[in-house]
């Protein structure tokens, strides 16, 4: 059924390619295709939910980002995955779906939270984790583990309190979870803790 898929896919969408994936059929999709390939995926292949929206920073790679759709065939019991590399690495953007599936819409915002890609014609993008102001994207490489210290952006709050936000994580990143043991006592720690919250992090 997975191969029968991207076969018939590769075969009307001569400029998509196979992605290589270790569980659910996977493509890679050209921008200027996108739009075409969803419309068709949704309405001729029954995709009909879209379970999610991501994207990576490939930090030294061109293109340098990439977003990742996961679509679902609620009928068929088929996931794909298709990867959309966005064309400039200074301003990243690609079309959005949120006009063929609604899900896309909070999951496009984070995206564009949390890695600076925009979705183009999309309804409503605004930040939906960090406040509309804020000038940094967490999940972009250059960002670090420990985060940046950056001012409250409500003035009566930070005056009465006196603080910034806290960068985060808080403490020791990366965060790792072990392989073995219970499912309750697997939650990821930090690999470091040799400092914490109330122990600052030593200076190198």
């Amino acid at each position: 059924m997975s191969e029968d898929l991207v076969a018939r896919l590769r075969e009307r969408f001569s400029d998509i390619e196979s992605r290589e994936s270790l569980d659910w059929p996977a493509l890679n999709c050209p921008a200027g295709r996108w739009l075409e390939l969803a419309a068709a995926l949704r309405d001729e292949y029954g995709f009909d939910f879209l379970t999610d929206v991501t994207g990576v920073d490939w930090n030294d790679a061109e293109p340098r980002f990439t977003a990742v759709y996961h679509l679902l065939s609620s009928e068929k019991h088929v996931y794909l995955r298709v990867a959309v590399d966005c064309p400039d690495d200074a301003e990243p953007e690609v079309a959005s779906v949120s006009h063929l599936w609604p899900t896309a819409n909070w999951h496009e915002r984070e995206t564009y939270d949390m890695l600076g890609i925009r979705f183009l014609d999309h309804p409503d993008l605004r930040r939906i984790l960090m406040w509309d102001d804020y000038p940094y994207h967490p999940l972009r490489k250059e960002f670090p583990l420990a985060g940046i210290e950056t001012e409250l952006p409500d003035s009566e709050v930070a005056a009465e309190t006196g603080a910034k936000v806290a960068g985060a994580p808080m403490m020791g990143g990366p965060f790792v979870a072990p392989e073995q043991g219970a499912m309750s006592e697997r939650e990821p720690r930090a690999k470091d803790q040799t400092w914490t919250e109330k122990n600052p992090k030593p200076k190198t």
